[in-house]
């Protein structure tokens, strides 16, 4: 069993605490999930940032943060909203570095409707466009990140497209610049819009896939559920997750955090995960 994959957590920090235990033992990965807030960042969030370090004391593990994300789209057309979007990314890596995170969650520009749409122009062009808006919005961001040795994942949030994060990520041509999934995401975007089920995301990812957020979810809303909850069919998701050689942090992201033991010994009992 110990060749199993070694389960994470998404917590804040006040949260953090009541896990200390769990994380540091076996030196789980961990994400912080405190600094997506903009009023944080722009205020006092080093006093946050100095307890998680205090909690983490002689933590060996994958550190990351989920990055802001709230009305920021990395693909907007708006040359005065990129300035604001790229200069909360960058607060964001500023909390990288004084933490020491390798990683950062930011959320994917496409949408449901897009699935149905970009290809409703001449050639590329739509496609192009988005891609070309990110690169103008976060070009300053993927070379900080760079600088400091962190890497900005991209998590799926309506996206139908099992391809079009991993297309947008090897745009940038950087190490810095990786993919993500949630499965909760993809469960919504398979049972409500059609989208294909939670392990062919995996398969598309491939060695791309760094980070993934593990949710159970019933394929209408994003359920943030313990694992068993739903109705997400695990032992292909971790079947395919087993094909690829990229160790993608795997991050329980629950809204109940009590499900977050519960959930671990449930893969457990399957022989999926520890």
């Amino acid at each position: 069993m110990t060749d199993l994959p070694l389960l994470g957590a998404a917590l804040p920090t006040s949260e953090l605490e009541h896990f200390q235990d769990f994380i540091l033992s076996q030196d789980r990965d961990l994400e912080l999930q405190d600094f997506f807030d903009a009023e944080l960042l722009n205020g006092d969030w080093k006093q946050v940032a100095n307890r998680a370090k205090a909690l983490l004391s002689g933590y060996k593990g994958r550190l990351g943060i989920h990055g802001p994300f709230w009305g920021l789209n990395i693909a907007s057309p708006d040359p005065d909203l990129r300035v604001v979007i790229a200069r909360k990314f960058l607060q964001g890596l500023e909390v990288c570095e004084y933490l020491g995170a390798t990683q950062m969650v930011i959320h994917s520009p496409y949408t449901a409707w897009d699935f149905n749409n970009l290809d409703n122009f001449s050639h590329r062009s739509a496609y192009d466009f988005v891609v070309e808006n990110c690169h103008r919005t976060m070009s300053e961001v993927v070379r900080r990140a760079e600088d400091i040795g962190t890497t900005l994942v991209i998590e799926n949030i309506e996206d139908k497209d099992p391809d079009i994060r991993r297309i947008l990520a090897d745009s940038f041509n950087s190490a810095a610049v990786a993919v993500s999934i949630d499965t909760g995401h993809a469960h919504y975007a398979h049972g409500t819009n059609g989208a294909p089920p939670v392990d062919f995301y995996v398969r598309r990812a491939g060695d791309r896939l760094q980070h993934v957020h593990l949710q159970d979810a019933d394929g209408y809303a994003d359920r943030h559920w313990a694992i068993g909850e739903g109705t997400i069919r695990w032992a292909a998701v971790f079947r395919a997750l087993g094909e690829f050689s990229s160790n993608p942090r795997l991050i329980l992201e629950l809204r109940d955090k009590s499900g977050i033991l519960p959930s671990v010994e449930w893969l457990n009992r399957l022989g999926l995960a520890r």
